[in-house]
């Protein structure tokens, strides 16, 4: 493997004023964001814990759908057990 000189990186007046405007725009874009979800979260508490039993259903046919599972019921009985003998 060749080995060069390290590359220097030098870091400018602008880059730092531009990374500090982004991350508050970003961090206020959050707080809206989150003021919001708690606005809405309060008037809809007790929708939002009944729904919570469909929405858990929902996103596990979600994220078996999206892994490519599709669940096949068990057979009962005890010829399951035993492949095809029977007692």
């Amino acid at each position: 493997m060749l080995r060069r000189k390290p590359t220097r990186l030098e870091l400018k007046l602008d880059d730092i004023e531009e990374f500090e405007s982004v991350r508050k725009e970003l961090e206020s874009r959050r707080k809206q964001r989150d003021e919001a979800e708690a606005a809405a979260a309060s008037g809809e508490e007790a929708a939002a814990i009944g729904a919570l039993g469909t929405e858990h259903k929902s996103r596990e046919q979600l994220i078996n759908d999206r892994i490519g599972y599709k669940p096949q019921p068990k057979a009962g009985g005890r010829t399951a057990h035993f492949g095809t003998f029977e007692f």
